[in-house]
């Protein structure tokens, strides 16, 4: 060995040191001289986005280095989804150990070049510049280890999580088994049914409560058309996930409930025109979110708002007409909107 590698490995060494006394800040990126000895050997490889780069459990023998654009990796279990950008590399494993198992799913966000090493381009690495790459390998085991940690501590928070919510269901049966409750529920989506709404405005024309100041009616766009190409249990999973994000939105002196059909309402207290419209806001934007997941069979679909400010000396007669009328008004304008009803039209 030359003594400019021998410097160059006792230098990585001694960066290795200190990489170890602050493990859990190391991160998959390359630095600017290790990025560029990986250019120089790796394969250049174009990805158009949402292209998938491989599956969980496909077995790998290369790494990837992202050049420019944004990968994301999905690890499934409902553990957080990891994006990487310019600079960082996952793979890397497969290249390591051989025919190594894919820990995650790797798709293109966007569209990318990569740096794809195979085993051959690594070993020409090696011999290269070995300090540099033996740093590289210190560095990466080490992040191996943490993130082995890190996976460790999130399964022992989700085994505590769901004793939590066992411990929490069993309470709730308990609880259910009032007749009362079971009656203003809807089966299918756990919100309020028209039953529930009745004695939650009778509820609030008592004096011990008040009245709703604000009401959105929310109705799916082309439901029908779900129905009829993917079957009724996929229409049924996107009136549940129009449900999660109602129920992800309503007060606790508020209500959400599912009117009938793939006809929702939200009635809101203490509600001004800019509350309503930022719910309102929310409720599309949450929408729009599930939409760009794309999947063969739909989970969601657009929907159309119409909002209301109550005039409490009215009753809920008067209130849905006006939220319906801005509904319909919504639809007219090709949906996948809010409008308001007059008076307090604030427009699209």
């Amino acid at each position: 060995m030359s003594g400019a590698n021998a410097a160059s490995i006792a230098n990585a060494v001694d960066r290795t040191g200190a990489a170890l006394a602050t493990a859990q800040i190391v991160h998959a990126i390359l630095s600017p001289d290790e990025f560029e000895l990986f250019a120089r050997f790796g394969r250049l490889r174009r990805v158009a986005a949402g292209e998938l780069l491989f599956q969980r459990g496909d077995c790998g023998s290369s790494m990837f280095v992202i050049q420019s654009g944004i990968v994301d990796l999905d690890f499934g279990e409902d553990l957080v989804i990891k994006y990487l950008g310019p600079n960082e590399f996952f793979g890397e494993l497969g290249l390591l150990i051989g025919d190594h198992r894919r820990a995650a799913d790797a798709r293109a966000s966007t569209d990318l070049q990569l740096l794809e090493i195979e085993h051959e381009d690594f070993q020409r690495l090696v011999e290269h510049d070995p300090g540099l790459v033996s740093y590289f390998l210190r560095r990466t085991i080490i992040r191996v280890v943490s993130n082995e940690q890190i996976l460790i501590r999130q399964l022992r928070r989700r085994n505590h999580d769901l004793e939590t919510a066992l411990d929490n269901l069993y309470t709730t049966t308990h609880q259910l088994t009032h007749t009362e409750e079971l009656v203003r529920t809807d089966e299918l989506t756990g919100l309020h049914n028209r039953r529930g709404l009745t004695l939650y405005l009778q509820d609030c024309r008592t004096p011990l409560h008040s009245l709703p100041h604000g009401l959105l009616l929310i109705d799916c766009d082309r439901f029908k058309h779900v129905n009829d190409q993917h079957g009724h249990l996929a229409g049924d999973r996107v009136l549940q996930s129009l449900a999660n994000i109602l129920r992800s939105v309503v007060q606790p002196d508020g209500l959400a409930c599912r009117l009938g059909g793939d006809e929702f309402c939200l009635l809101v207290t203490d509600a001004t025109v800019e509350s309503l419209e930022h719910i309102a806001e929310f409720i599309l934007q949450a929408v729009h979110g599930l939409l760009e997941r794309t999947q063969p069979v739909p989970r969601i679909c657009p929907v159309s708002i119409g909002v209301s400010l109550l005039d409490p000396a009215q009753d809920w007669s008067d209130w849905y007409a006006q939220a319906d009328s801005a509904l319909y008004e919504a639809k007219r304008l090709g949906g996948n909107r809010m409008h308001w009803a007059v008076p307090g039209n604030r427009g699209d």
